[in-house]
């Protein structure tokens, strides 16, 4: 007998009224070459507030990594919060698949939205994209939050064990987990505490939903990560950068974050989250907040939660 209700699909569903109620509304930009990206954004944009632009990593789409951020953000800030090419809504006939070009696009939809400067937040995959962005355009992007994005990371790391992983062939065989085992797999990589006994029908119709689109092009996406990256290639941006990891993060390993921090020397500086693995927006959204509140000048949660212990490492 068919399945008749999907939890993912009501899950989105629930994210997408969450992102109305926040005062944001969802648009497409059409930008003329075969690339349309949609994108989150104000209802009506405020010029007396700061932009704030929110960018997501691999997964499901920009509404399932940011939904517990953007109703605080929004009080203070013009927050955008695009979906990158090859998730959400987002496409492009377009052969590139590097962060480069993903900056880029994420880059015109801005100024296609009239914004010329802003602050900017990626996480893990998203933070490869708004390191790109600091640096391409430097005019643009005042000041940026990297959470556990291993920009820094260099080809031979793979084959010299940096990486739980022995390849990226094997590492995209978690990150798009297309099986309910592989999910698990994701799931215990990405979490300092994994979720328990998820039923299988819950993980197949995750991935029935989210995870089958654009698959291929999405492989294309981290391969494009890995192919020939070497840290002396990386450029060394100016902005005040916040860089902010999970201890146990397993996907991308913490001695990552103090690569990036040591390249960009007086410029950055990293907290690392305790007893967190890789989704640090999910196992720590308020010590993630907090962090973000004291670097970027934002207000405090409207209501109180626990947060887990932080340490900070200058």
């Amino acid at each position: 007998m068919a399945v008749c209700f999907s939890f993912t699909a009501s899950r989105d569903m629930c994210f997408r009224y969450s992102f109305s109620s926040a005062g944001l509304k969802s648009t497409a930009t059409d930008l003329g070459d075969g690339t349309v990206m949609r994108c989150w954004g104000p209802k009506s944009h405020k010029p007396n507030k700061p932009t704030l632009l929110l960018i997501h990593g691999i997964g499901a789409n920009a509404m399932w990594q940011w939904n517990d951020f953007v109703s605080p953000l929004s009080s203070k800030f013009n927050v955008y919060v695009p979906d990158l090419l090859f998730f959400g809504e987002s496409y492009t006939s377009r052969p590139e698949r590097s962060e480069s070009f993903q900056a880029q696009c994420v880059m015109r939809v801005m100024e296609k939205l009239g914004v010329g400067r802003m602050r900017v937040v990626g996480l893990s995959y998203g933070g490869f994209v708004a390191y790109s962005m600091a640096a391409q355009f430097p005019e643009a992007v005042e000041r940026l939050v990297i959470g556990c994005a291993g920009v820094c990371l260099e080809e031979k790391d793979v084959e010299e064990g940096l990486f739980r992983v022995k390849s990226v062939d094997e590492a995209i065989s978690i990150l798009l987990a297309q099986t309910p085992e592989k999910m698990r797999e994701l799931l215990k990589l990405s979490f300092y505490k994994p979720f328990k006994n998820v039923p299988s029908c819950f993980l197949s119709d995750f991935i029935e939903v989210m995870c089958t689109e654009n698959l291929q092009e999405r492989k294309e996406l981290i391969y494009a990560l890995h192919k020939d990256r070497k840290l002396s290639d990386l450029p060394k941006i100016t902005q005040p950068t916040l860089i902010i990891w999970g201890e146990h993060d397993q996907i991308f390993p913490i001695e990552l974050a103090h690569r990036l921090t040591r390249h960009l020397e007086h410029n950055a500086q990293l907290v690392v989250l305790q007893n967190a693995g890789h989704a640090i927006n999910m196992e720590k959204p308020k010590a993630l907040y907090s962090h973000i509140k004291s670097f970027l000048g934002v207000p405090a949660l409207p209501r109180v939660e626990s947060v887990g212990k932080s340490c900070k490492e200058d």
